[in-house]
């Protein structure tokens, strides 16, 4: 990215540049001591490029130029931030340490909390997460590992063109924010890596991701408890588990999933298409309002799927240690599927196993094509109410 530069000097000790049209002020992470090697430690740099974009009164880009930057974990925090215009700008690549020990037990690599109008756009971001996955596979004490990039009770996000590496966990979370859009994203990480779901929404409303190819060893996208008017279109997801509502349900008291749509995606050689699943427990939650549009599966296992009997360990599953109850508390309502065509790698392509106690209600299925190795596929349905309309295969659920 190149700017016209007029070099100006302030009473702190650090160096920034006003833009052509002097309205937004450019802090360049060298200037902080940020080396492009790979090797130095940049942490202090960039939080410091923080800590004068946040002071700033103008509308402030943070830059980071063509390079590899080694960060450790880092928090950014915005609640004395006097800007809510902060773009931060990747021409480079920010590498996490080699060492997984060294950020796998902070919980997160990159965090932001309580910014407001933050921008980044373009680069990449290496969680260098192999060793880890590496770790967990051997069974050895490891560390649970480190989110990539995570958003904590922020407003009015965009993440633009950003390349997501490797995750040690979770590639990208967003926990409690409002207005937040996601596109142009790529995701990328061995379709045998443990729990590095490319984007994870909880406890936020107002989301929209678009446009996004996603390769991981989880859930493409999942939606956790609290996530309302969700809306996903164009992404394309594989390897992986699918796009996921859930799991929810493992709490008594657990907020609601509503008004989410998902529409024009491809799923290619995942375990899932489009699924929802709940814990088989108690539960006072539910999920509502969901459209299901346009999706394209090419060789998926379980193209459509409820599972309101998640458990993905088959260990100690609630109704394996004296649980007197019949399945899941969360209630499942008004969930549409509509024109869903392609292949499925198991012959129950449509599997939609609801709760005795709580069953499944208002499930539509309207112009549904899915075949199993050229040959018709099956459905397999329990405890739900619903309609199917137009074409429909296969049949028998609804």
């Amino acid at each position: 990215m190149a700017y016209p530069r007029k070099l100006f000097s302030l009473a702190l000790p650090f160096l920034f540049f006003f833009s052509s049209s002097a309205s937004t002020i450019t802090y360049n992470v060298q200037k902080f001591g940020a080396k492009p090697d790979g090797k130095t430690d940049s942490t202090k740099a960039f939080l410091s490029a923080w800590a004068a974009a946040c002071a700033s009164v103008k509308s402030a880009t943070i830059y980071v130029p063509r390079g590899r930057y080694l960060l450790g974990a880092a928090s950014f925090w915005g609640n004395t931030c006097k800007n809510n215009a902060i773009k931060i700008s990747i021409d480079g690549t920010l590498v996490a340490p080699s060492n997984y020990r060294t950020i796998g037990y902070a919980g997160n690599w990159l965090k932001f909390e309580r910014v407001n109008g933050v921008t980044i756009s373009g680069g990449t971001l290496d969680g260098q997460g192999i060793s880890l996955w590496n770790c967990k596979a051997s069974k050895s004490n490891c560390p649970g590992g480190a989110t990539t990039l995570a958003f904590y009770n922020s407003n009015n996000i965009v993440i633009s063109k950003l390349t997501s590496l490797n995750s040690q966990m979770f590639h990208v979370m967003l926990y409690g924010c409002q207005n937040a859009k996601l596109q142009g994203m790529k995701i990328s990480a061995s379709a045998t890596s443990p729990n590095t779901d490319g984007i994870h929404i909880s406890g936020s409303s107002g989301v929209t991701i678009l446009g996004s190819n996603i390769a991981t060893g989880d859930d493409c996208i999942s939606i956790g408890p609290g996530a309302s008017n969700l809306w996903i279109e164009n992404v394309s997801c594989g390897p992986g588990h699918g796009i996921s509502i859930g799991s929810l349900g493992w709490d008594m008291q657990e907020p609601e999933v509503q008004n989410v749509t998902v529409k024009t995606v491809t799923f290619r050689d995942t375990q899932n298409g489009l699924r929802i699943k709940t814990w088989a427990r108690p539960s006072n939650g539910f999920v509502k309002r969901v459209l299901f549009q346009n999706a394209v599966m090419l060789n998926v296992r379980y193209p459509i799927i409820i599972d309101q009997s998640y458990c993905p360990t088959k260990n100690n599953c609630p109704n394996q240690v004296g649980f007197h109850f019949h399945g899941s508390g969360v209630k499942i309502s008004d969930v549409t599927y509509q024109q869903i065509h392609g292949t499925s790698s198991s012959q129950v392509a449509i599997a939609i196993g609801c709760s005795k106690d709580s069953p499944c209600s208002g499930i539509r299925l309207q112009d549904v094509n899915l075949r199993y190795m050229n040959q018709p596929a099956q459905a397999s349905c329990s405890n739900v109410a619903g309609t199917s309309s137009g074409f429909v295969q296969p049949k028998g659920c609804l």
